[in-house]
Formats: C-alpha cells, sequence, structure tokens
C-alpha cells in the first residue's frame, strides 16, 4: 500500500492530504475538494461534469514529460492519437489497459497494514466507483474486471450493485469481464450470476486456478470453461502459478485466454530467489510472480491470448516501469487497479509504452 500521511485543521481549505508513490506527485486535497464542490454547485449534466472534473484529475497525476496533456481539460480518449489501444478477445474488442477491480471491495494487497481494507470500502462509495469508471470509459478504457460476490469483501461486494446502477442511472457503456468462483459442487453458479447481470466474459479466479491444477483437477476448468463458451462469453482462468497455463494447455483446454500474473522482480520487498517456494506463492503480501522469466518464455509458447495482472506488485512498481515490462515481454492487456485520481496518466503512460512497442517490435505477436 502507497505510504500516506494526514494532518486535519479546523476547515476544509486547510485540511491536506499527501501521499507519494514511487514517483507520483503529491496531492492538496484541499484545492481539489474545494474545486470539485464549484462544480457540484452547478447543475451540469453527467457528461459536462466528468469532463470539467478531469481537469481536476489531471492536477492530481502528472506524468514527466506530458504535462501539456495532462493539464489539458479535454478527455484523453479525445486528445489527438491519445485513445488507449485494443485488441481482441474471442468476439469482444478490449482496452490493452483494463481497469481492476479490488480496490473497490477493499480487497487491496495492503502487506501488514490492518486499517487498508476499511480505508478502501470507505473510499469507494457507490458514487466514487461509477465515476472512477467514468474516467475510464473518458480516457479510452472501455472494460473493467470485477468480483461476482468476492468471499474477500466480508459480505459487502459492491459489483454487480453498481454496475447495474452504472448502466441503468448513467448510461454507462464500460464492459464487464466477472472473477467468479466455482466451487466443485456447484461449478456455475457464480458463473450464471455473472450472466445474469450483463458479464462479456468470466474466468475462474486464480487462487482456485492454482489449487485445482495443484490438486490434480483440470477437468473442472475444462467443465467450467465449456459452460462459459456455450453461455456466449469469452472464457478463461487466472492464476499465480505457471503450473496452471501449461496444464491448460497440455490438456487442451480451449480457453479463450489466460489471466496470468507478471511483474519485475526488483523491487525491495519482493521475496528473495532462495527463498521462494518451488510452487505456490511466498507467504506474506509482497509477490505474485515468483518466476517472471520462465512465465515470459512458455507464455511465448502460447497463441491464446494474455490478460496480465499484478503488473505493478500490489503499488510496489511504478506503471511507466510496470507497464512497460508487461507489454514489452508479451502481455497482450494490462489488469490494473486504480484510484480515480490514476486513471488518466495511467492511460496516457498505457498508450505512450504501447506505440513505442508497437514501433519496436515484440518477440510475441499481440492478441
Amino acid at each position: 500500500m502507497d505510504d500516506s500521511s494526514y494532518r486535519t485543521q479546523s476547515t476544509v481549505d486547510t485540511f491536506e492530504m499527501r501521499r507519494y508513490t514511487n514517483g507520483r506527485c503529491y496531492i492538496k486535497l484541499g484545492l481539489v475538494v474545494r474545486y470539485m464542490g464549484d462544480l457540484m454547485a452547478k447543475n451540469v449534466n453527467r457528461r459536462g461534469f466528468i469532463k470539467e472534473s478531469l481537469a481536476a484529475s489531471a492536477a492530481l497525476t502528472i506524468a514527466p514529460g506530458r504535462v501539456e496533456r495532462t493539464l489539458s481539460a479535454k478527455p484523453a480518449a479525445q486528445e489527438s492519437g491519445l485513445a488507449v489501444p485494443t485488441g481482441r478477445i474471442g468476439h469482444v474488442e478490449i482496452s490493452r489497459l483494463i481497469c481492476g477491480g479490488n480496490l473497490i471491495i477493499g480487497s487491496a494487497h495492503d502487506r501488514d497494514l490492518i486499517y487498508v481494507a476499511s480505508l478502501m470500502r470507505h473510499y469507494f462509495t457507490d458514487r466514487k466507483i461509477i465515476e472512477t469508471w467514468q474516467l475510464c470509459e473518458e480516457c479510452g478504457v472501455n472494460t473493467m474486471i470485477g468480483p461476482v460476490n468476492s468471499p474477500y469483501a466480508f459480505g459487502e461486494d459492491p459489483t454487480i450493485r453498481v454496475y447495474n446502477r452504472y448502466r441503468k442511472e448513467w448510461g454507462g457503456e464500460i464492459q464487464w469481464i466477472a472473477q467468479t468462483y466455482p466451487k466443485t459442487y456447484d461449478l456455475t453458479g457464480s458463473i450464471q450470476t455473472a450472466i445474469d447481470n450483463g458479464a462479456v466474459g468470466a474466468f475462474v479466479h486464480g487462487g482456485i486456478g492454482d489449487n485445482w491444477v495443484r490438486n490434480n483437477r483440470v477437468d473442472l476448468l475444462a467443465k467450467v470453461v465449456e459452460f462459459i463458451k456455450k453461455n456466449g462469453l469469452i472464457a478463461g482462468c487466472a492464476c499465480h502459478c505457471l503450473e496452471v497455463p501449461m496444464a491448460l494447455e497440455k490438456a487442451g483446454v480451449d480457453v479463450d485466454f489466460y489471466m496470468k500474473t507478471l511483474h519485475s522482480d526488483d523491487y525491495w520487498s519482493a521475496t528473495p530467489k532462495a527463498e521462494r517456494p518451488e510452487r505456490g506463492l511466498p507467504r506474506g503480501d509482497g509477490m505474485w510472480c515468483t518466476k517472471p522469466q520462465e512465465t515470459i518464455e512458455f507464455m511465448k509458447t502460447v497463441k491464446k491470448a494474455w490478460i496480465a495482472f499484478k503488473v505493478l506488485a500490489a503499488g510496489a512498481i511504478h506503471p511507466r516501469k510496470g507497464f512497460r515490462f508487461a507489454f514489452e515481454n508479451g502481455a497482450d492487456f494490462a489488469n490494473v487497479g486504480m484510484f480515480d485520481f490514476q486513471v488518466r496518466e495511467d492511460a496516457i503512460l498505457a498508450h505512450d509504452i504501447i506505440a513505442e512497442i508497437e514501433r519496436k517490435g515484440r518477440d510475441r505477436p499481440w492478441a
């Protein structure tokens, strides 16, 4: 979790929150609160509000060397040539930067900080989730990944409720790829809920994928994938362990995509190589891809789409570095948890990095 310090005084105008994340800027919250309050006082429509508020969000996250773009009030996707590139999985066109869902359910990886889950759930009100998805759409991020009643949300998973509100009340169009939780005694219930609520795709949660392969139950994953595809959704399996795509490829399971973790292992809290387990993840909450080079080499042999996740090692790696590592090394899409004030910067970085890689080329063809 990002280092933060808070100092409160008697009025909103003097309230200041400072936040620093591996090169991200400090945030003066008092100015933003006052600015947003002025906007809310106007009777502006939804699109008008979100376009104006981009000026405020731009002031919060400034990509070095791109100040002239980030300070523009114009939505990033409407700036000349700045839409986030897209790719296809099956029949679905998906932005190569995808909005992750852990933050909005309070399931952010927090190392050993015990207050973070509660902080996330208080920050991400229904309105804040909606604003975040609006910003994603304005910046060309057309897809989000979110859970179906996540067991890690303490019974308070807002994803489906807010997604339905966003579409029906706000006219939102962001696509939903559902993270599902099939059980050995109920393979399809979670997936049916995703189908009933408008998901365009579904995949098996990474912990379940790891566990079923570890216990030689690839047959269960095959049945789940078959059910998803039978109902017209793109189908995938998530995992932290490289053995999962290896096993599914060997068995010929016809997934449309893999969700496999990928990040470098040179950040300070990464588990030292000598202490990494041969299978599974290290103890603690600081590393999600223990074999990045092996993953890169194996995925070169796989023709199916690859959505990489944990590309920033849950906030330990700056997106400028994490996006480049993922996209240069074969990932077709990057699923990234984003606060509203990070969306614009991340979209700009993803656009520029992908454009550069496309000019130079890379070993693994794009999906």
